[in-house]
């Protein structure tokens, strides 16, 4: 794997505080605005915000996929909920904190601390975490089928 790449993304202004973000290697395109707690946002739309929240969140997917796979962890599952929190931090808002809930559904309770491990190693490398300031509060929870992970988003 190559030491440097790049990942370009253009964002093209529609009308008030929206626009669309496009990319020259994707077929899709992404709305995004300002979000609705701030003056003239928009209900509704993907922020910046959101955007990244779901980085983190989903750098830590990919990466737990990658060395599950190399770890030959037989998982049922993988879903994850982040939450960022903006706050007022010098005079400037920042996101001070992505709190990320992961839930792995194992098929085999013998592979619960392997799973634990990997989760842990995943958000230990994930690289969207390591280049960013906030803080990342890791909750992370590995069961079997039949305990319900409904409630992901309460953990």
């Amino acid at each position: 794997m190559a030491v440097e790449h790049s990942y370009d993304v253009s964002v093209c202004w529609d009308r008030d505080r929206k626009g669309t973000l496009s990319s020259s290697v994707l077929d899709t395109t992404i709305e995004v605005a300002t979000p609705p707690e701030f003056p003239k946002g928009m209900e509704g739309i993907w922020s910046p915000e959101h955007l990244f929240a779901a980085a983190v969140n989903s750098c830590l997917m990919t990466t737990f996929l990658a060395i599950a796979e190399h770890k030959k962890l037989d998982f049922v599952s993988f879903n994850s909920y982040s939450s960022a929190k903006l706050e007022m931090t010098d005079g400037k808002y920042m996101i001070s904190e992505i709190i990320l809930s992961p839930v792995v559904i194992i098929k085999d309770e013998a592979q619960k601390e392997l799973a634990e491990q990997i989760l842990h190693k995943s958000e230990a490398a994930c690289l969207i975490s390591a280049s960013i300031k906030s803080t990342i509060v890791f909750r992370p929870v590995v069961t079997l089928p039949s305990v319900s992970a409904a409630g992901i988003k309460n953990l």
